[in-house]
């Protein structure tokens, strides 16, 4: 996922720390952000920490998008392909 971000046209930050959160991925013109979740986000305590936490994103107008490790690994390209259609919608500008 780095190498697929850090040569593209938007400015991708890694490891950004928002509001005392660190997100995998930042975005600053797409007002997006990028999380890859292994399986501790699908238990019970892992879904209610990250509602809350994007709800605190959305705050500051941040979409989050969330993909699955497991989904990265097996279908990388659809993943690159929603992230390019995504920032295309938030900007206005090919990825």
């Amino acid at each position: 996922m780095v190498r697929f971000l850090r040569y593209r046209q938007e400015n991708w930050k890694r490891q950004r720390a928002i509001d005392g959160y660190i997100v995998d991925f930042f975005c600053y013109s797409a007002r997006l952000v990028i999380e890859l979740d292994g399986s501790q986000h699908y238990t019970e305590e892992g879904e209610e920490y990250d509602s809350i936490r994007t709800e605190v994103l959305e705050r500051y107008q941040l979409e989050v998008m969330r993909f699955l490790n497991s989904e990265v690994d097996r279908n990388f390209d659809y993943v690159c392909l929603a992230i390019e259609e995504k920032v295309r919608e938030r900007t206005g500008s090919p990825f």
